[in-house]
């Protein structure tokens, strides 16, 4: 029973390729016409054209002095020349002047061995019909050169007009022939007779497109107007429906009779293209005769298919309840894991108010005292003769406390100092001066390496001090417990970049990072040797100045603290 219904499809599919075909090939066959009607206008306006440019010029030559004194006697030498000299520039093949008895007694190729002076061309036709009085145009062979052209001549009167002569052009058609065949398409012009007397096709060429009765073969031998062709029958046969068989091959055919002389026009074409497109649209057809069948068998497929499908259905929603159920559940997690970052980050603004509230205590509790001291110092200044080591080390611990006290002021409340010039390997080594008596204590190797220039900065000495002085103290306290604890701080610079590394091979960062360190109130000392502020005030100053503070564990133990200032540039120095 399917087999019979394909069967059946097949059939109906087939008989309806059949017919679009041929109602595609209409269609197209008619747009092919269409084409070849337009060429055909085109070439015949171009014969009319050639037959017509020059129909006047024999009438004009008739009618000019030097013409009608040479045809009553007069000498030619003036007039050869100027047929010469007209010729040349009209790009005509001769203009030539006959005598009443057709014979030739003036020619524009005078100078040439096949010139037609002296040649009597009474037999020809349009000399004859010159002399009775109308214009004569003829298309021969020429008798003389042996060279085809279209003969036009008008008779030449005299003050009593009386025929004197007849003067004639001779037009080579040879271009438009060769414009025919460059163009690659297949054209023939007929006379009268059927003769072909211009074709694309050079075989074509002096054959008759029907057999020539004895009359018009007399006629034509006569005339002698195609000496030496035999003019047999073109190998050709007009069909129906505006086609022809020519030369054994099926073309479209059109033809032009409205010419000149009754001759015609053939226009010859193929009718490839009106076929290929024709195929093109029934191949187009029976894809989508496919495509349609198929879909319809797959539409068939789907409903068979979808009837066991709906255990499978059933099982996968289980599963799409079980993947949103999982989904939930992360989401409650990603949840919970957005919520304890909230509780740090609300942790760390306590802290961070904790720190302003005990900063601004701090400055206020040690300021009155701070002063105190200063007052004290500046009395036993001016009791004392001579300033004591002692004296000065003492000012100097109260200045670097009152700058501490300074520096604590920017978590309290908002505050801005100017910046000048630092010399970074100045401050590493007052800072070292500092920290002396904690570096004799611990018995920590210190090594120093620094450019012998100064290495200048833009920023607060004080407050650049203050970060050396807590990255030094850190890596010192980061050394107890080992056994030859050393400390290297090197100080170079780098595109426009003043570098300060410090270097230690205590117990290193472990598993803490440098964001977790700079938070206040975080240290990885023991209970009771630290409040956790060192890095964070450090990282705050670091960044007022526009630096940069890294930290890494060192190779083979400890730790690395690096820190970027920008190096003042030579603007910033000419405007301080």
């Amino acid at each position: 029973m399917r087999s019979t219904s394909y069967i059946v499809i097949f059939v109906v599919a087939t008989a309806a390729s059949i017919g679009l075909y041929l109602v595609s090939y209409q269609y197209f066959l008619s747009q092919e016409l269409s084409k070849a009607q337009g060429r055909l206008s085109l070439y015949q306006s171009s014969v009319n054209g050639e037959l017509e440019r020059f129909s006047h010029l024999t009438y004009v030559l008739s009618q000019d002095s030097f013409v009608i004194g040479t045809a009553e006697g007069e000498s030619t030498g003036t007039l050869n020349r100027r047929l010469e000299d007209f010729a040349a520039q009209a790009g005509l093949d001769a203009i030539y002047l006959m005598d009443e008895d057709g014979i030739t007694i003036s020619a524009s190729n005078y100078r040439e061995i096949s010139s037609f002076v002296g040649q009597n061309y009474a037999f020809r036709p349009y000399f004859q019909t010159a002399m009775s009085g109308a214009q004569g145009r003829f298309y021969a062979i020429g008798a003389t050169t042996g060279l085809p052209g279209y003969f036009i001549a008008n008779v030449v009167l005299d003050a009593a007009a009386a025929p004197t002569g007849v003067i004639a052009i001779k037009i080579d058609f040879s271009s438009l022939q060769d414009s025919w065949r460059n163009s690659g398409e297949q054209v023939l012009l007929a006379n009268e007779d059927g003769v072909v007397l211009l074709a694309s096709d050079p075989d074509w060429q002096y054959r008759a497109l029907v057999p020539l009765s004895e009359q018009q073969q007399e006629r034509i031998k006569q005339a002698r107007q195609f000496p030496g062709q035999m003019l047999d029958p073109l190998d050709w046969t007009e069909l129906p429906e505006n086609q022809a068989r020519i030369s054994g091959e099926k073309r479209l055919h059109l033809a032009a009779t409205d010419l000149p002389h009754g001759w015609s026009l053939h226009y010859f074409a193929s009718d490839d293209r009106a076929v290929a497109r024709s195929w093109l649209v029934t191949f187009v057809f029976v894809l989508l005769a496919g495509a349609v069948f198929i879909v319809l068998q797959l539409q068939k497929n789907r409903r068979v298919r979808a009837a066991l499908a709906r255990s499978e259905q059933e099982e996968a929603q289980l599963r799409q309840a079980n993947e949103r159920l999982a989904v939930e559940i992360e989401d409650r997690k990603t949840a919970e894991r957005r919520l304890k970052r909230t509780q740090g980050e609300l942790e760390r603004a306590s802290r961070l108010a904790a720190l302003g509230q005990l900063s601004a205590s701090v400055t206020h509790e040690l300021g009155q005292p701070i002063a105190a001291m200063r007052n004290h110092l500046v009395a036993a200044e001016i009791g004392s003769s001579d300033e004591t080591k002692l004296t000065q080390k003492i000012g100097g611990l109260v200045d670097r406390m009152e700058g501490i006290t300074r520096q604590l002021r920017f978590f309290a409340r908002s505050e801005s100092e100017a910046f000048g010039d630092v010399d970074l390997g100045a401050s590493v080594n007052a800072v070292l001066a500092l920290v002396a008596p904690n570096v004799e204590q611990t018995n920590v190797n210190i090594s120093l390496s620094a450019p012998a220039d100064p290495v200048i900065v833009r920023g607060i000495a004080l407050r650049i001090e203050q970060v050396i002085t807590n990255l030094l103290r850190n890596a010192i306290d980061a050394t107890d417990g080992t056994d030859a604890p050393e400390i290297d701080i090197v100080v170079t610079t780098s595109d426009n970049e003043a570098i300060l590394e410090i270097q230690d091979n205590g117990h290193g960062l472990g598993d803490a990072t440098l964001a977790e360190l700079q938070e206040p109130f975080v240290t990885t000392r023991e209970s009771g040797r630290g409040m956790g502020l060192g890095l964070a005030i450090s990282a705050s100053i670091v960044k007022d100045h526009n630096g940069t503070m890294t930290a890494n564990d060192r190779d083979g133990g400890g730790t690395v603290f690096r820190v970027t200032f920008p190096m003042a540039s030579d603007k910033e120095e000419t405007e301080e």
